[in-house]
């Protein structure tokens, strides 16, 4: 199916005009996290019952152990690269959204995936749980060492123990572990008891909830006017960046062509949820404009409507262009 004749995107992108429009058209704050938490479910049930099928296999493991590589280098390079521009707490708050993922992004990857008939295993998942986290991590450790070289400044630094504490027990990312080991343990009996919710329900709820980000996303972009210049060139450019280089590691690793899509959306992907809740109490003189303004208003859309396609074509492309030359 052809990326705009999907609904899902087709209710985004109603969503992002709705709001262009100023329409009164919201969804209740309630429903938005209902959905949210709806989809986190339905994708761990999905995973725990495709990791129940094949086991733990050395295939698995590897792919595991790609996400950790690319949630550790992804905020330490950009760290780097903005750090030059930006006073170095700026440059932190943006590393660890940018480093981070975006799970709607991926779950909107998946759907594309099964519509286009490329399969790819269930255990992604919990790659994605899996690089939630480390960039936060990081950009604590960062803003600490910047407030510690700027006796003016007077914020506190935040307990890491404390950030590790609200990075590990997201209510989202604790759901999405939860049905996944779920999935693993209840096997194929309750996958096809579960059917009904998981999979029949997915596609409509999925389409609910980008409409809501679609009006989100909307109201985000007006904030990209108070900041700097330089960090709207890197949300264009650094997802851009970053799915190039997971392509790479993929290939390099021999990951297959599903998984590899999948780890280039992630890698291009940020948050917008997760990640600003934590930065908002841990580094609370950085203005969230900046980072949601960047994540919501312009990577998110882009990787909707036109990232995922993108990185889906380029994939194939560099995937058929290698077995043409083994061959």
């Amino acid at each position: 199916m052809n990326i705009f004749l999907d609904p899902a995107i087709l209710f985004f992108i109603f969503g992002v005009l709705a709001g262009f429009a100023k329409s009164n058209l919201e969804i209740p704050y309630p429903i938005s996290r209902f959905l949210s938490l709806y989809l986190l479910m339905a994708l761990g049930l999905k995973g725990g019952f495709a990791l129940n099928q094949s086991g733990i296999t050395l295939e698995i493991a590897m792919a595991l152990g790609v996400a950790v590589f690319l949630a550790t280098i992804i905020p330490i390079t950009g760290y780097l690269i903005l750090s030059k521009k930006l006073n170095r707490l700026d440059a932190a708050a943006i590393a660890a959204t940018y480093g981070s993922i975006s799970a709607v992004t991926f779950i909107t990857a998946t759907q594309s995936l099964d519509q286009n008939n490329i399969p790819y295993g269930g255990y992604m998942a919990a790659a994605m749980a899996i690089m939630e986290s480390p960039a936060i991590i990081l950009a604590i450790i960062w803003a600490n060492k910047a407030r510690d070289a700027d006796p003016s400044n007077s914020h506190k630094n935040p307990s890491l123990s404390k950030v590790l504490h609200e990075s590990f027990t997201d209510g989202g990312q604790l759901l999405l572990i939860g049905s996944m080991l779920i999935g693993m343990i209840s096997g194929e009996v309750a996958h096809k008891a579960m059917a009904p919710f998981s999979i029949d329900l997915f596609k409509g709820l999925l389409s609910f909830f980008l409409l809501d980000m679609g009006l989100r996303a909307s109201k985000s972009f007006g904030e990209l006017s108070h900041i700097p210049k330089i960090t709207i060139v890197y949300a264009i450019l650094g997802p851009l960046v970053h799915a190039s280089f997971a392509l790479v590691i993929c290939k390099l690793v021999g990951v297959e062509l599903g998984q590899t899509i999948l780890f280039m959306v992630l890698a291009a992907s940020a948050s917008y949820i997760a990640v600003p809740a934590v930065l908002r109490q841990a580094m609370p003189e950085v203005n969230p404009a900046i980072y949601m303004g960047m994540s919501l208003g312009l990577t998110f859309p882009l990787n909707i409507i036109l990232g995922i396609p993108l990185y889906t074509y380029i994939a194939k492309q560099f995937f058929n262009v290698s077995l043409v030359s083994i061959t």
